[in-house]
């Protein structure tokens, strides 16, 4: 069986972060470990309380994990500090993880920064050259670029640009960009493009999450960066059209059982 370690937030409401990745991996039959990096009390509404994992503690669990069940790929989702980033590098260096996936988590979808302003350069330094793919939406692109995009000339302006950082891979997402929602892949210097289709489903909380979690689990069966990221934009696709509604409020997404 192949595993896939999620680094992340924990969402006590279950549609984002480590609860999100979980149900993400075990969907993609694949054995799911987690690392916390924060506990978050959040709902579909917003985010309204983040206790941060101490750093020593963060490393411990890492240490726990990679010196008994050594995963196929890495997805590592929100971390807001400096010192947090700083452990997840030296560790995911020091066990050389493969497969490692930056959904580069900067702002919730109700709009509260979960980015730290001074750990932007430990996440462009630390994190970005150990990714083999970083897919952040347009707010994150332009906070990493430094750029407004509005066009699709503009992402691939700012994909090839925030790939020239990193050794890997960018995943520019076109969800914020009016019109069609395509996204962007820039790998081995060349602009991949998937069509997106908008589906009328409010019920999106989690999307990011569950997508990266997704590409991670394709790679992790050995899948290349474009066909790992189209699998997991249909599986996407799938859990959105499925349009499950769990009562009062944006629920998350439902997820695809049946693979």
């Amino acid at each position: 069986m192949n595993k896939v370690l999620t680094i992340a937030g924990s969402d006590c409401s279950g549609g984002a972060g480590i609860q999100a990745d979980i149900k993400t991996i075990t969907a993609h039959r694949m054995y799911a470990m987690s690392a916390i990096t924060a506990l978050t009390a959040q709902n579909t509404t917003g985010v309204y309380g983040v206790q941060e994992t101490p750093a020593d503690f963060l490393a411990q669990q890492l240490d726990c994990i990679f010196t008994d069940i050594v995963p196929d790929a890495v997805k590592i989702g929100m971390v807001s500090s400096a010192e947090n980033i700083s452990v997840i590098s030296d560790r995911l260096r020091h066990y050389g993880a493969q497969n490692i996936v930056l959904d580069t988590v900067m702002f919730s979808t109700s709009g509260r920064a979960l980015l730290k302003p001074e750990a932007m350069d430990a996440l462009r330094t630390q994190l970005l050259p150990l990714a083999q793919l970083i897919t952040p939406n347009i707010p994150e692109t332009e906070a990493l670029c430094g750029s407004r995009i509005e066009t699709r000339e503009q992402m691939e302006r700012a994909g090839f640009a925030i790939a020239a950082q990193t050794d890997g891979a960018v995943l520019v997402k076109g969800g914020h960009l009016a019109g069609a929602a395509d996204d962007l892949l820039v790998w081995n210097g060349q602009a991949f493009w998937f069509e997106g289709t908008r589906i009328d489903n409010p019920n999106t909380h989690g999307t990011g999450c569950t997508l990266s979690s997704a590409i991670a689990c394709a790679l992790a069966a050995g899948a290349c960066m474009p066909d790992a990221v189209r699998q997991a934009k249909a599986y996407l696709t799938g859990a959105l059209r499925d349009g499950l509604n769990l009562g009062a409020g944006n629920g998350p997404l439902n997820h695809c059982w049946n693979l």
